[in-house]
């Protein structure tokens, strides 16, 4: 577990369901998988480490947790918008999905 962080600080993250639009393996990668998320009519870009448990075919149409407040960074000389949630578990990676269908930009609380 990490150390505590006082709710104000988690609050200031918004994160949202987004809805993966495209999913492509970056050239020279086989873990980074570059995707376009739909937030709700708003299209970010996310660089995820993800290439080892997911195909890019799989991925198109899922819906996933975002974190949409980061400052963007670049990863493999891509600007990296919003950061994707996901479960480690040893070497496996499980995306964060909601259970039930959402609309794409729903603010999870």
């Amino acid at each position: 577990m990490s150390k505590e962080v006082p709710f104000e600080e988690f609050s200031r993250l918004d994160i949202r369901i987004g809805k993966i639009v495209d999913a492509q393996q970056i050239a020279g990668s086989k873990k980074l998988i570059k995707l376009t998320i739909d937030i709700g009519g708003v299209m970010k870009t996310s660089v995820a480490g993800i290439g080892d448990n997911y195909k890019p075919d799989q991925l198109s149409s899922k819906l996933v947790a975002i974190v949409t407040n980061l400052k963007p960074r670049k990863v493999f000389g891509i600007e990296s918008e919003v950061m994707i949630l996901a479960a480690l578990d040893g070497p496996n990676v499980s995306i964060l999905q909601p259970d039930k269908q959402v609309s794409a930009g729903s603010k999870v609380t």
